[in-house]
């Protein structure tokens, strides 16, 4: 709960940035409930009670000790799918700087390796480049289309679907994520790796 103030400020000034892509909730059906979006408490509430369950694994994103995002690992099944979902958002200021990339590789290796899930899942719509770009730099598997698969800025969205399972990354995603970022990196006169994603006029993934 101590997190409300900073939560609260990061979504304020990104706003427009977050807007195309948030989940929002459908017209009610004449038999179906009125729901309307959670107040930050409620969601906190709600986010605590499914991890209690199993069923979530909730985590706030930091960057220089600052919150930046959320991401969360939600629709977590055991038995014989042992699967979940990932969904992520990120400040725009933080943008192209390999946080959001570094942030699902650290949640991979952990789903994979402490949790023991075998497949997780990432639904982008399929204009969203910067949300692309994180998976496809990681390596993910796109999958196909889920026509209208979620209600998202007031209507139902087409999703793409990318995946990846334990046995294809051994060597852990993090170390899959390093290796790719030290191949990529551009050499400055001196002959030293720069950061591609901090050049001028590469903005670079969420």
């Amino acid at each position: 709960m101590r997190d409300q103030r900073a939560w609260r400020e990061v979504n304020r000034r990104n706003r427009d940035w977050l807007r195309p892509w948030e989940a929002t909730i459908p017209p009610p059906t004449p038999s179906g409930p009125i729901t309307h979006r959670p107040t930050y408490r409620q969601m906190v509430r709600h986010l605590r009670h499914e991890a209690n369950a199993g069923r979530m694994l909730p985590f706030v994103i930091e960057f220089e000790g600052q919150l930046v995002g959320q991401l969360t690992v939600a629709g977590i099944t055991w038995g014989s799918m042992c699967s979940g979902h990932i969904g992520y958002w990120v400040d725009e200021g933080v943008a192209g700087r390999g946080v959001m990339p570094t942030a699902v590789a650290l949640v991979m290796d952990h789903c994979f390796r402490t949790v023991g899930l075998h497949r997780i899942e990432v639904c982008i719509r399929p204009e969203n480049r910067p949300s692309r770009r994180v998976v496809e730099k990681l390596g993910f598997r796109e999958e196909g289309l889920r026509p209208r698969y979620l209600h998202i800025d007031g209507a139902w969205r087409d999703h793409l679907v990318f995946a990846l399972t334990a046995e294809e990354v051994p060597e852990g995603l993090m170390n899959r994520w390093r290796r790719m970022r030290a191949q990529s990196a551009p050499r400055n006169q001196r002959g030293a790796p720069r950061d591609p994603q901090n050049t001028p006029g590469n903005p670079g993934p969420a």
